[in-house]
């Protein structure tokens, strides 16, 4: 018997392959789509859903795992009763391809939609998560197709337009109300001006660095290196403030996604602190006597808000790249999963780019985002005996455990930051350390790093 079972539109009949879904019914308005376990038979009364929300339906009805080929639409319009579980499908996705994949190990199905190959289906499609983490609910990431107007089609839709990436050709839109965005998504992902829509999640910010009461200390023994190519690492934080010092000199022009701030001069921000952070990385894995190439290129993604999104984080990973950023350290996260900042990602790696990103804070094994994408090189803490901070996230995900603590100067003190914010921060200049004379890739870097510094095993 195959092991993949192929569902296809045919001119008679249909395979023999059955699968009882349990009895599920799920309503939005007047439509409806149920599926009964007792007869292993599907109900549906649609007047007109996207074929990503049917998607998802379905993905809550069956526990599948479904992939999309990425561009793929179709308006739903279908009502029926008592359809076996293969025709119902062939009414609700028409001519599209399908095919059902067996899980392996136990897990879930793998059930793939698509235009033209089933390679191409590589979209995951996920059901909604009504306990999960909650995206902004007036808002939406929206991708243009080339060429069209972001301006014409929030004039048509009733949107405000409160982020707009040239280069990335999306477009941030805020609603009236959560009801609005419901509705108007269903109508954008019907759109042939649009490439995708994706939620947007909110990112809060980081925890700020505690005063140690002692004197700063003049530690910083690494010195610029002005001859060579730079090595630039990304700094996707908060604002970074010029201390008049050596520190400086390692230090780009700021980038600013989310509107100029001018943070006070009474306490280092945490973009300040993981800057310093970053440095003690390098210069601990830097094995140069003539100084160091390595740049920190600040990208400013928070301005004076208390919290950024994870719109403005991509935006941010996109502008560093443009301006040649090698490694992109994120010492944030939030539990908010959205294709749109993992895609930007993905086309970073491809790029040969190298992301780091902090774990969580929170003693749980459930994924934050960016850092569980399996792209990322994801930190979590170690306490000062080189076991498992008792705060930090010890996910699967995880790749590398660096030092939970650091210990920076600014405006004359000692300031102390902990969390996996700083051990992503040392992970990120210890990779850029390890390029800067050693002779290595990036690749060679980043693998050399996760394998000096792994994981706990166990808590």
């Amino acid at each position: 018997m195959n092991q993949a079972c192929r569902i296809r539109k045919r001119a008679a009949g249909w395979g023999i392959f059955s699968l009882f879904l349990g009895s599920v019914s799920f309503a939005v308005g007047a439509d409806s789509l149920n599926w009964r376990k007792d007869k292993g038979l599907v109900d549906a009364d649609i007047s007109s859903w996207s074929l990503v929300r049917t998607l998802e339906t379905i993905s809550e009805a069956t526990g599948w795992q479904i992939y999309l080929e990425p561009g793929t639409q179709r308006k739903v319009s279908t009502k029926f009763k008592e359809r076996p579980r293969d025709q119902a499908l062939d009414l609700l996705l028409g001519n599209l391809g399908r095919v059902l994949l067996p899980g392996t190990n136990g897990g879930p199905s793998r059930f793939l939609v698509f235009r033209n190959t089933e390679k191409d289906a590589t979209r995951l499609i996920r059901p909604p998560d009504k306990k999960g983490p909650k995206p902004i609910p007036n808002e939406l990431i929206v991708t243009l197709k080339p060429g069209k107007s972001a301006d014409e089609l929030a004039k048509k839709i009733g949107a405000k337009i409160v982020g707009h990436s040239t280069g990335l050709n999306s477009v941030r839109f805020q609603f009236a109300d959560e009801q609005t965005t419901k509705n108007e998504r269903d109508s954008l992902l019907n759109n042939e001006d649009v490439a995708s829509v994706d939620p947007n999640f909110p990112v809060p910010t980081q925890p700020v660095p505690e005063d140690s009461g002692t004197a700063a200390m003049n530690n910083l023994k690494l010195q610029p290196l002005k001859d060579g190519a730079p090595i630039v690492i990304a700094q996707i934080d908060t604002s970074v403030q010029w201390q008049g010092n050596s520190a400086d000199d390692f230090l780009l022009s700021e980038v600013s996604v989310a509107g100029p701030c001018d943070p006070s001069g009474d306490r280092p921000t945490h973009g300040t602190s993981m800057s310093a952070t970053l440095l003690k990385g390098v210069s601990a894995f830097n094995d140069c006597n003539s100084g160091s190439r390595v740049r920190i290129l600040p990208v400013d993604v928070y301005g004076c808000n208390p919290a950024t999104t994870t719109y403005e984080v991509a935006e941010g990973i996109y502008q560093a790249m443009q301006k040649g950023a090698s490694v992109i350290n994120l010492s944030l996260g939030s539990e908010g999963d959205t294709p749109y900042l993992h895609d930007v990602i993905k086309q970073g790696v491809a790029a040969g780019r190298v992301f780091v990103a902090s774990a969580g804070n929170t003693p749980v094994t459930s994924p934050t985002f960016p850092a569980a994408y399996p792209e990322v090189i994801a930190v979590t803490a170690g306490d000062a005996q080189g076991k498992l901070a008792p705060y930090a996230n010890r996910g699967d995900f995880v790749d590398v455990m660096a030092p939970g603590t650091a210990v920076v100067s600014f405006n004359g003190q000692q300031w102390r930051v902990s969390g996996t914010s700083p051990a992503a921060a040392y992970i990120s200049g210890a990779i850029a350390g390890r390029v800067d004379c050693g002779g290595q890739s990036l690749a060679q870097a980043a693998a050399g790093i996760q394998k000096a510094l792994p994981p706990p095993t166990a808590p």
